[in-house]
């Protein structure tokens, strides 16, 4: 039992001595970033090597779903909107799932992108996107799984999957012009209620032209359907500096209800006080 015993101490102590040791990963993990338009995508996956395999048809069998890669599933993510095969997602992070065929791919972004492998379980309702796309014979082989973004446009590129001797691109598209377009429009129709408010609070807390942060905070609320508790109280501040008691207890007041609805014990006291100041109570 004694000489059992030690050997099961001297295992546990060779393995607790292994695990102290780093090694590299035989499918390494790797992660891009790339702007599109004005898009932010960011993509992580592992890159398995050949090593001497046949990889399409054997190691990754044709008609089957596949991870698309190594270890963890490979995520794709995006921060604005985007479409793929003419479809519009949501942003954020996706799963890429792949079926390879000798001529062609079906590619799935797939929305529980968390977890290793495919899905033991295949979900239709989790696909947000699919979309087959063609395979290009490339005239050497890749030793390394490789993805990358190509053909780069101000509104879309090519997700790139290159491996063996087999290039597929997915094509995705990006609101750009939309985004652009929207720009334009808010920037010619000149500044808006938030631009006049924030400049005249600006202007008010720093000491700089009175009179002018009053001229923009009449802009902003004439531009406002419904003030809230807190503009008013930035507006009764304002009209105070510039010498109009009248109406800033008016205004102050008037924000003071607003807080006493909305339950904000602050800015209660911040207008009541200011109305004692201002002998409005």
């Amino acid at each position: 039992m004694k000489k059992l015993l030690l050997i099961a101490a001297m295992a546990l102590f060779t393995l607790g001595s292994y695990a102290q040791i780093n090694t590299p990963a035989p499918s390494p993990f790797a992660k891009m970033e790339q702007v599109v338009g004005l898009t932010d995508v960011s993509l992580e996956y592992s890159r398995p090597a050949m090593r001497g395999r046949t990889i399409f048809g054997n190691l990754v069998p044709y008609g089957k779903v596949w991870r698309t890669g190594a270890n963890q599933r490979t995520k794709i993510t995006f921060s604005t909107d985007f479409t793929v095969g003419g479809k519009e997602l949501k942003a954020g992070t996706y799963a890429i799932f792949t079926k390879p065929e000798a001529t062609s791919w079906t590619v799935y972004f797939y929305t529980e992108y968390q977890g290793g492998g495919a899905p033991s379980e295949w979900d239709d309702s989790k696909v947000a996107a699919m979309v087959k796309v063609p395979v290009q014979q490339m005239p050497m082989d890749i030793e390394s799984f490789t993805m990358t973004f190509d053909d780069l446009k101000s509104d879309g590129a090519n997700l790139g999957i290159l491996w063996e001797n087999a290039y597929v691109g997915i094509p995705f598209g990006v609101p750009t012009d939309k985004t652009v377009s929207a720009q334009i429009e808010k920037v010619m129709a000149g500044p808006g209620a938030g631009d006049f408010y924030a400049a005249a609070v600006y202007l008010s807390d720093n000491g700089k032209d009175i009179n002018k942060a009053k001229e923009y905070m009449d802009k902003a609320m004439s531009m406002i359907e419904t003030p809230r508790f807190w503009q008013l109280r930035q507006q009764s501040l304002i009209l105070a500096k510039s010498g109009d008691k009248k109406g800033a207890i008016k205004v102050a007041k008037a924000s003071l209800a607003g807080a006493k609805e909305a339950g904000n014990t602050d800015y209660v006291k911040l207008n009541t006080d200011s109305l004692k100041e201002w002998g409005g109570l």
